[in-house]
């Protein structure tokens, strides 16, 4: 392409969305390079086969699969590409990326978090560093991302309250399930607290985008509603509207040209039916999330950057986070509540949206003191039908149902059966087992080879995982729940990516500096999860708008006034 832009930002979700905002607002000429299709809102619908059941939104694994490495028993790796299926790590392949199909649960990450070495010392096997910001450092971005973005919900003070510039949430907490009250309530019997979830869903309509109405379907589904405060909806259309930046949907980046002196020239990209072409720009932005991320890196090999761009420090790639814990469920019968009180679970649409923060930090003696700990979020099980219909095929004795006998198993778990379940977040400790590189051997179908990925958990986050997880259940037990478990091990969920590219002041031990830059690269920011060098226990996407636009904020003033 002809033009050089201000700024080249290579990807299109949460970490890329608050640069593209903020710097076309600012009048700079952006675009964005995006390596899938630019779905708009009225073609998201409620269809289980699309959103759950194929590979539409996200990559198709036998086009552009990964090899994935993991410890099937102590010393023993298994790898295995997932050409023919399997386990993806591959996220919302489209304009607004992964943001388009999260929940929207929003969690702050609170300030122990943020130097997690000092308050809690190392532990043997983990690479543990504090960060080179503190939580003051994030807050008003924080705070932006909130009003920007849109996040309903109730601020109610607790004793892990983060610090807050503002009361509350710009928008009201959406509407609950009669449920809500009934774990409040068991938690107040078991001593724990009970708080409101924050959710990135407008409760109320803002600017062109309406208010949520209550479907249900918000996991994995695009929102058509646009409450939901995907990047594409709640910044990239707005900064598309200001004429100064430009999406280019199927454009896959595939290397970073440098000039030999320390800055990117150019960002090479291959093409949807045409031939590959290139971008130029004075400011390159990187946030394709954190495995790709660090595979681009490692794809852009030169004279001068001979293991990879950035990574004369070997430290690309490494240190990938995923998020610790583990999940657990009940059933809640009609048999064993009143009908009018049941009839209430089962009315559809309603949030569960009730979190414990009680236990993010524990001092327990099988821990041998205070370590960090983490929050149980509790949710309706997903309601995709037919994957509830698969799941109740079989009897308890793991005999095929066939004919009325299947008919009344479904019935039951339709019309009788309403089941909760809760999501154990903790730290996925950074540990020298859990990396990026470059495949030897296999290659995606543009030709470039594909991510390997090593994931391998600490033994803590297990411990962790299943302290929270027996609390999770210790509620549900009190409620009345039926059929209640757990599972806590050390799969990782594979929407939730970071690391691979640390933040820190050391350059032998991290790739960006404080402000996200590359240490050796000048002109080169990252603005995915890659940057955090260790994750917190929540979910990260609110985390990584809030330092995207601290990252904006920071090119913007040092680069272009």
């Amino acid at each position: 392409m002809k033009e050089e832009y201000d700024i080249c930002i290579v990807g299109s979700g949460a970490g890329a969305g608050p640069v593209a905002y903020e710097s076309a607002k600012s009048g700079l000429k952006v675009i964005v390079l995006e390596k899938g299709p630019w779905i708009k809102t009225s073609q998201f619908t409620k269809d289980e086969i699309v959103a759950s059941r194929r590979e539409v939104y996200s990559s198709a694994t036998k086009d552009e699969p990964q090899v994935l490495e993991w410890m099937s028993a102590p010393g023993k790796i298994e790898k295995i590409s997932n050409r023919h299926g399997g386990t993806s790590f591959w996220n919302g392949n489209c304009v607004g990326g992964a943001s388009n199909f999260m929940s929207g649960y929003f969690h702050r990450l609170k300030p122990i978090d943020f130097r997690l070495l000092s308050e809690f010392g190392p532990i043997a096997g983990a690479n543990i560093e504090d960060w080179p910001i503190s939580y003051d450092d994030l807050e008003l971005y924080y705070e932006k991302t909130e009003r920007l973005v849109g996040v309903s919900g109730e601020a109610k003070q607790h004793k892990f309250l983060e610090p807050r510039s503002t009361q509350n949430f710009p928008y009201p907490a959406l509407k609950t399930n009669y449920i809500a009250d009934l774990i409040d309530e068991s938690c107040d019997n078991l001593g724990y607290e009970s708080l409101p979830i924050p959710r990135a869903i407008l409760s109320k309509p803002k600017d062109n985008r309406r208010a949520c109405y209550y479907s249900n379907y918000c996991g994995s589904y695009g929102c058509s509603s646009d409450a939901k405060g995907s990047s594409r909806a709640a910044l990239l259309d707005e900064a598309v509207a200001t004429g100064n930046c430009t999406i280019l949907p199927f454009s896959k980046v595939f290397h970073l040209e440098t000039n030999g002196n320390q800055r990117v020239v150019k960002a090479h990209f291959h093409q949807k039916g045409k031939s590959d072409d290139f971008v130029t720009a004075k400011i390159f932005v990187v946030a394709a999330q954190a495995i790709e991320t660090s595979r681009l890196l490692l794809l852009s090999r030169n004279k001068e950057f001979p293991n990879g761009l950035a990574n004369n420090s070997g430290q690309v790639g490494k240190n990938l986070l995923f998020s610790g814990g583990g999940i657990g469920s009940g059933v809640f019968k009609r048999e064993d509540f009143g009908e009018q009180q049941f009839e209430e679970f089962l009315k559809p649409g309603l949030f569960v949206n009730r979190s414990i923060h009680s236990f993010y930090e524990i001092v327990d003696f099988q821990f041998g003191g205070r370590v960090k700990g983490g929050l149980i979020d509790f949710l309706w099980e997903h309601p995709n039908p037919i994957r509830r219909a698969i799941k109740a095929k079989r009897d308890l004795n793991g005999k095929l149902l066939l004919g009325s006998s299947l008919k009344e198993k479904l019935y039951d778990t339709f019309i009788n059966n309403r089941r909760l379940t809760f999501e154990v977040f903790n730290d996925w400790l950074p540990n020298a087992n859990s990396f990026v590189t470059l495949a030897k051997n296999e290659t995606d179908k543009y030709g470039d080879k594909v991510a390997q990925i090593r994931y391998m958990n600490h033994e803590h986050d297990l411990k962790i995982g299943k302290f929270l997880a027996i609390k999770g259940k210790n509620v549900l037990e009190n409620m009345g729940a039926k059929e209640v478990s757990i599972s806590v091990n050390g799969s990782p969920p594979t929407n939730l990516q970071a690391g691979g590219c640390r933040f820190g002041f050391d350059p032998k031990t991290s790739v960006l500096n404080a402000d996200c830059r590359a240490h050796e690269v000048e002109n080169l920011y990252i603005t995915d999860g890659s940057f955090m060098p260790t994750g917190g226990s929540v979910p990260y996407t609110w985390t990584i708008y809030a330092n995207s636009f601290r990252v904006a904020d920071i090119i913007i003033k040092n680069h272009f006034l």
